[in-house]
């Protein structure tokens, strides 16, 4: 399937997406890479509140290229997620509603996911400067002192995702070997 989706969304919209559908993102999301990941992490130890509500949000694992005169940003690819796994489930338990990034997950992660009813979206590695093209606004909201990793609010138009794992733990690059397999046995 193909959805048009306005972002953030609710856990009932994310609850109808399936493995392997197509999504175009409209609306706000943020970015956040291992360094803000890990003072997110060391802000909730000490029992203090993060700096963005990530409330039913996205969080677009990317630091972006410097932008070029007449865009709000650069070159903006997706970073491989795993690296985001040790803070992840404590950010979903928080409501975190979505991630964007490349690559697998965990089985932690992915009892997370199912646990708050979110999602895992994967953006297409290799095709940064593509992706900017559906970045319409980008501003610094926390960390500035991280450079790229500091974290983003974006506004996107038609951004471009694929659903990996589902909100029921259906995980596309499980399910496509398996096909492909199977495919070849034919």
């Amino acid at each position: 399937m193909e959805y048009r989706m306005q972002v953030p969304f609710s856990k009932e919209d994310r609850e109808k997406l399936r493995s392997g559908d197509y999504v175009y993102l409209t609306g706000t999301i943020y970015t956040a890479r291992d360094a803000a990941h890990k003072r997110m992490q060391e802000t909730l130890e000490r029992k203090e509140a993060l700096p963005i509500d990530i409330e039913e949000q996205v969080i677009y694992y990317m630091g972006p290229s410097p932008a070029r005169e007449g865009r709000p940003i650069g070159s903006a690819g997706p970073t491989t997620a795993s690296r985001m796994d040790k803070y992840t489930p404590a950010l979903l338990d928080l409501g975190l509603g979505a991630m964007i990034g490349k690559g697998k997950r965990t089985e932690e992660v992915k009892e997370a996911i199912v646990r708050n009813h979110a999602v895992y979206l994967a953006a297409v590695g290799g095709a940064g400067a593509l992706l900017s093209k559906a970045i319409k606004h980008a501003e610094v909201v926390a960390y500035d002192d991280l450079g790229t990793e500091a974290i983003r609010k974006l506004e996107v138009e038609n951004f471009p995702a694929i659903v990996v794992i589902d909100s029921e733990g259906h995980d596309l690059y499980q399910t496509a070997i398996k096909e492909y397999c199977t495919e070849e046995k034919k």
